[in-house]
């Protein structure tokens, strides 16, 4: 089957980056001249992906303000005569077709994505994370999908870290199978302690998940930090069905963590089509300074 649609988890509260996300969601923050989950629907879209269902909160409207359109603003812009803004932002309103649904209480991700549920129906579906930023030729989540055609099973997306970071992640443990950076998944253990598992593959935010794990995820109990979590759901879905880890091509950042919020900063700036030169020499001269 192909993936038609994908869930967007934004309904956390941001506390990594308070105060400024006392008023402003957490996706809302800027990378250079776009919010951040700005670039997350741009690689959904750029994947092939017809629906997007947003998992939000109170407090979260400005997310949904951002991709609708607005008629006050498009005619102050044509009344200066900033007609390429405009259609930029237009265009940004048209971008795919976005559904939302409020997670009502923070009982964790793997609740979250149990709630799009009825949205999402009985068809396989991909979840991306809207901290986790990926600069890659070809989109994380198309990478993906073309690996699904293959394989037709849920798919985590997995990178390597040093093993004293083990324990701030879920951490897969699993067998090659044959095809390049692909591993059938064995285990998955989430946040480990330290010495309890000698992988490095550590799952990021990009999933291709199977219907069934919406009746599992009803029945997940609350695990680590006393939230339901989508990795314990996960390891039960490995044991009905096939799931993979895919190491993928890319660079990945972590913007929901300040030093990763900055480090996105910079690799997205020294590729902006119109100020990348600038910055880049400008980081030139700081470092010549140091």
């Amino acid at each position: 089957m192909k993936i038609r649609k994908a869930v967007i988890p934004v309904a956390g509260l941001g506390t990594r980056f308070l105060p400024a996300t006392k008023a402003i969601p957490k996706e809302m923050l800027t990378i250079v001249d776009r919010p951040t989950i700005q670039y997350i629907v741009e690689e959904v879209v750029a994947s092939g992906i017809d629906q997007i269902i947003f998992v939000t909160s109170e407090g979260k409207s400005a997310i949904e303000n951002h991709f609708d359109y607005n008629f006050h603003l498009d005619a102050v812009l044509r009344e200066k005569h900033k007609i390429a803004l405009g259609e930029e932002l237009n265009n940004i309103s048209n971008l795919i077709d976005i559904v939302s649904v409020r997670q009502k209480k923070p009982l964790g991700l793997g609740h979250a994505i149990w709630t799009a549920r009825h949205v999402v129906g009985d068809e396989p579906f991909m979840v991306l994370l809207g901290d986790d930023m990926v600069l890659s030729q070809v989109p994380c989540a198309k990478q993906m999908l073309e690996l699904f055609d293959e394989i037709g099973e849920s798919i985590v997306a997995i990178q390597r870290v040093p093993a004293n970071q083990t324990h701030q992640y879920g951490i897969v443990e699993g067998e090659e199978n044959g095809r390049e950076k692909t591993f059938r998944v064995r285990r998955m253990v989430e946040k480990p302690a330290p010495g309890t598992t000698d992988s490095d593959m550590a799952i990021i935010g990009r999933y291709i998940l199977m219907p069934d794990i919406f009746d599992i995820l009803s029945t997940t109990t609350p695990g680590h930090g006393g939230e339901i979590q989508l990795t314990d759901a996960l390891l039960a879905l490995t044991k009905k069905r096939s799931m993979y880890a895919y190491e993928f091509d890319g660079k990945r950042y972590d913007a929901g963590d300040k030093m990763g919020y900055l480090k996105a900063i910079v690799a997205y700036g020294l590729r902006h089509t119109e100020i990348g030169k600038d910055f880049r020499e400008h980081l030139i001269e700081i470092a010549a300074d140091l």
